[in-house]
């Protein structure tokens, strides 16, 4: 493959949070990250992902989408009694745990407590080591062949051609990987950083009380006291697709470009949920660039290694815009590249103020920006 067959679909986005903790880490912090010499606030490219994936449903239809599961054998047991309302629950979870295993997947049987203490351990549980990614077609797949198997008995290569049928878009996206039985991984078209600071962050904590409202009149006390951990800042968010990896992982190329669609949108108006009732820190990016390139995918986080300082009014957002584009437009004139496609959308109005007066103000809509880059994904896959 040559650099002209390459088709990358970069996503820069800068994005406000006030007060919050979005992602937290095993002690109740907000995750945070040493970049530049300094501490920055850090959301996981995990967290995000989940976001992402959440956002999907919105515009995607659910059998185009995935599941990330322990109980797939529950899933497919399930779906066995819909096929085959003659079987019963227990014949249908002892097919679904065979077919899982012919595939190479490994189930657990683990003793399940029941409430009635006279039926202690007598419940078993069947899941799978690890969460298992799978299309619902797949699923589906998979329980037709079980039912349809008419002495039960099915090879390791129908139960395998089963699992690696029609992928859904996001496990096209994010990958899949089966320790059991590496055969069945799919290698993702789809990476996201960790989101980081564009400046430095110090850590706050909030005192709160709740009142208790059955308390005596002449009570003064609260019922509850904690805190809570916080920070509050500009994130640097980057993701990039592998349009033809993702063509590759959907087996068309039309599907790829639907996919491309979807991600965008959904990686641009997606927010991890953490803490978001105590906080309400649901924001909108102020500036997002969307850049295809036929060279290599380019994070452009080095633009705030030096941490952004606030400008005269106390905002970051509008000076990490500046920097941002020039740092891209520095490292494709040193590199000898440049974008297939290049698009802003400034949401921001002192950030468009600013871009403005530096004769940079090229912003577009959300819808245009989308169809921008999906356009000149589909010119490249498709040749149209």
């Amino acid at each position: 493959m040559t650099h002209s067959d390459n088709t990358f679909i970069d996503i820069h986005v800068l994005q406000t949070v006030p007060p919050s903790c979005i992602n937290r880490d095993d002690t109740g912090s907000p995750k945070s990250a040493v970049y530049g010499g300094v501490k920055r606030a850090r959301v996981s490219s995990q967290a995000w992902k989940r976001a992402t994936r959440s956002v999907f449903r919105d515009s995607l239809d659910e059998s185009e989408l995935g599941e990330r599961t322990l109980k797939l054998v529950d899933r497919i047991a399930k779906r066995i009694r819909d096929l085959d309302p003659d079987r019963d629950e227990t014949a249908s979870v002892q097919l679904a745990n065979k077919v899982l295993s012919a595939s190479g997947i490994k189930v657990k049987v683990e003793k399940k407590k029941t409430k009635d203490d006279s039926d202690e351990n007598t419940a078993e549980e069947h899941k799978t080591g690890y969460l298992v990614f799978l299309s619902r077609a797949q699923i589906e797949a998979l329980a037709e062949l079980a039912a349809n198997a008419p002495d039960g008995e099915f090879s390791k290569s129908e139960a395998q051609k089963a699992l690696k049928g029609a992928s859904s878009i996001d496990v096209a996206l994010f990958g899949r990987m089966i320790a059991d039985a590496p055969e069945l991984n799919v290698d993702a078209a789809c990476q996201v950083s960790h989101a980081i600071s564009v400046h430095e962050v110090v850590s706050e904590f909030d005192y709160f009380t709740a009142v208790d409202d059955n308390a005596p009149e002449d009570n003064a006390g609260a019922g509850m006291i904690g805190t809570v951990e916080f920070n509050s800042s500009t994130l640097y968010r980057y993701a990039t697709i592998d349009a033809v990896r993702l063509s590759e992982n959907l087996g068309s190329k039309e599907a790829a470009v639907r996919a491309v669609d979807a991600f965008i949108r959904a990686f641009i108006l997606s927010m991890p949920t953490g803490k978001q009732n105590t906080f309400a820190n649901r924001t909108r990016p102020g500036f997002v660039m969307v850049q295809v390139r036929s060279d290599q995918p380019t994070n452009l986080v080095g633009a705030f290694e030096d941490p952004v300082r606030p400008d005269a009014d106390g905002g970051v957002l509008s000076a990490a815009a500046v920097e941002l584009l020039e740092f891209a437009e520095a490292g494709d004139k040193a590199y000898g590249t440049h974008p297939v496609i290049d698009a802003e959308m400034v949401a921001d109005p002192r950030a468009l103020k600013m871009l403005r007066s530096k004769g940079a103000d090229s912003s577009i809509g959300l819808d245009e920006l989308v169809s921008t880059a999906v356009e000149a994904t589909r010119s490249r896959l498709v040749g149209e």
